[in-house]
């Protein structure tokens, strides 16, 4: 967590106090202004877990989010990177200690315990925690409780919730290192398909989309389903695949072109719709969501959280990095923008703002 040590001391100076059949059931208030559950109700739970998707499921988000990497025994499983030794207690186990290992994940060298070289019966011994101890002290309190879920069980806990609610509850996986996956044989594509054609998610319709911040595992992925397909993007740098290309060069109207002969939407970083300002304020919108729309793109930016240390200088409550701000506001900007959706990790707050 070393690398949150300079966002904290800037977020004190820029304080203000200084200078399928579900488909016929109701669907998502504000048409197509979907809430993505990030990670589940991650604000308020350990993230990727079954209680963090179904707390953010009661609080009323539309899609709940898994990032999905693959074990040993070629099972899809949550977790935000396959180096779990920042969200399980794997450090803790004896029996484990000699899985630590250092790998070179998308060019960035890694030590620790991977889920490649676990089975899944192996993972199910651990337990999640929390990854943001320094900022959601409250959800260390959870520590030790809950499993790492496979995605077939997060997709039953949808479909479930789905009848129990009678709103649709749609899914939002993303394809965590793709290409190193395949490169290790362990593919992405096969099992991702054949769980959500199991559960009947097989067309455009159904309450699913796929993203991945990769290009070419997206392009392998349209012929084979007509599922909806996302192309995440960061505000800098290049696709971990592609480093012939740039997010930037892809955000463009030009490169919304090519992008939209794959893809269904992009998710882009939020300041690639709003950039903030020297002072850390939302500046002008660029022209993004508009370039987007006029090829056919839908947009859903990430991600929106309430801590003072992630928001706007204008909605943070104080100088405690960890307080909670005015996301509501925040929100509301970008939806006066057009787009389509928001990734949020607080989704009782997402909710209030869309309506």
């Amino acid at each position: 967590m070393k690398h949150l040590l300079p966002l904290l001391i800037a977020t004190l100076l820029l304080s203000p106090f200084s200078i399928s059949e579900s488909h016929a059931m109701e669907q998502p208030l504000e048409g197509n202004v979907i809430v993505i559950a990030h990670r589940g109700a991650s604000g308020e739970r350990p993230e990727h877990t079954l209680a963090s998707y179904k707390l953010a499921i009661e609080q009323g988000a539309d899609y709940i989010e898994p990032d999905l990497v693959l074990t040993k025994d070629g099972v899809l499983v949550a977790r935000h990177e396959n180096e779990i030794s920042e969200t399980t207690d794997v450090a803790d186990k004896a029996e484990f200690a000699d899985r630590k290992t250092t790998k070179t994940i998308d060019g960035q060298k890694m030590t620790g315990w991977f889920t490649e070289d676990f089975t899944l019966a192996e993972l199910k011994t651990l337990r999640a925690k929390e990854r943001l101890p320094q900022l959601r002290s409250a959800n260390m309190a959870y520590d030790g409780q809950f499993e790492i879920p496979n995605f077939d069980e997060i997709l039953a806990l949808a479909k479930a919730q789905s009848a129990a609610t009678g709103r649709t509850i749609g899914v939002y996986p993303e394809t965590k290192h793709p290409s190193y996956f395949t490169a290790i044989g362990l593919p992405h594509a096969a099992p991702l398909l054949a769980a959500l054609t199991k559960y009947g998610h097989v067309d455009k319709n159904a309450p699913v989309f796929i993203q991945s911040f990769e290009v070419e595992n997206l392009k392998a992925l349209r012929p084979k389903t007509k599922l909806r397909l996302v192309q995440l993007m960061a505000e800098t740098g290049s696709p971990p695949d592609r480093s012939d290309l740039t997010y930037a060069a892809m955000a463009t109207a030009a490169g919304l072109k090519t992008v939209a002969t794959y893809a269904d939407g992009i998710g882009p970083n939020k300041a690639m719709v709003i950039p903030r300002t020297l002072l850390g304020n939302l500046g002008e919108p660029t022209t993004l969501v508009a370039d987007a729309h006029k090829v056919g793109l839908a947009v859903h930016p990430w991600t929106f959280r309430r801590e003072n240390f992630f928001l706007p200088l204008a909605q943070k409550s104080g100088i405690d990095p960890r307080g909670v701000g005015d996301l509501k506001a925040e929100i509301k900007a970008f939806l006066a923008t057009g787009i389509d959706g928001i990734f949020s990790d607080n989704v009782t707050e997402a909710v209030a703002a869309r309506q």
